[in-house]
């Protein structure tokens, strides 16, 4: 075993104890679980999503470092955000996803595997990948909006674009910047977010035993 294979195992090891620890962190409860009521508190809420749900914000710095490798990435990055708005408008319309969470924690271990072993993708696949990962995470997100009125929830919907847009881009520009020096630490970064994944499936496993 390489050098190399040991530091990415280490890695994955180590966010899999850290998140296991942080367990309240992968509640995707801004509003203390209630519904907003006001545009200012659905923006609040489509805001701060992506950023206290662990999962989907290792999904989507993981969705900018693999755009990085595209040089239309931010076209990459609108898919996903677009098919995770279609995503949520399925889940306020009623479609049913058995096994969202499960499905959510698989791709975020699978985005972070592909970004670990530095797998090329055309553009065509990852736009197909990105799509179909979006707009699963999108239905997830789509929970804690149900049900609310028009005005927060187009709200909610804007902050939520916004916000991924930003982190996704944010994520995107660092990669490439790795990406001209030593490239191990973005590999470093998907064995992290692939051991995130690890851990949150492992948490939506834990009740059923």
């Amino acid at each position: 075993m390489t050098a190399k294979a040991i530091r990415l195992i280490a890695l994955a090891a180590a966010s899999l104890i850290t998140s296991l620890a942080a367990g309240p962190a992968f509640a995707h409860h801004v509003m203390d679980g209630k519904l907003p009521g006001t545009f200012a508190q659905g923006l609040l809420s489509g805001l701060g999503h992506p950023v206290i749900g662990l999962d989907h914000f290792a999904a989507v710095v993981a969705i900018g470092c693999l755009a990085a490798a595209h040089p239309k990435g931010w076209g990459l990055i609108i898919g996903f955000i677009v098919a995770m708005m279609a995503g949520v408008a399925a889940h306020l319309q009623g479609a049913t996803l058995p096994g969202a969470e499960i499905i959510v924690a698989g791709t975020v271990i699978a985005l972070g595997l592909i970004l670990a072993i530095r797998r090329d993708l055309s553009a065509a696949v990852a736009l197909v990948l990105f799509a179909a990962v979006g707009w699963v995470h999108g239905y997830a997100l789509g929970e804690s909006i149900f049900g609310a009125e028009q005005t927060p929830l187009y709200a909610y919907l804007l902050g939520l674009a916004v916000i991924q847009s930003a982190i996704a881009l944010a994520a995107m520009r660092v990669a490439q910047l790795l990406m001209q020096g030593d490239a191990l630490r973005l590999r470093l970064a998907g064995a992290g977010i692939a051991g995130i994944g690890i851990a949150i499936l492992a948490q939506q496993a834990v009740p059923a035993v």
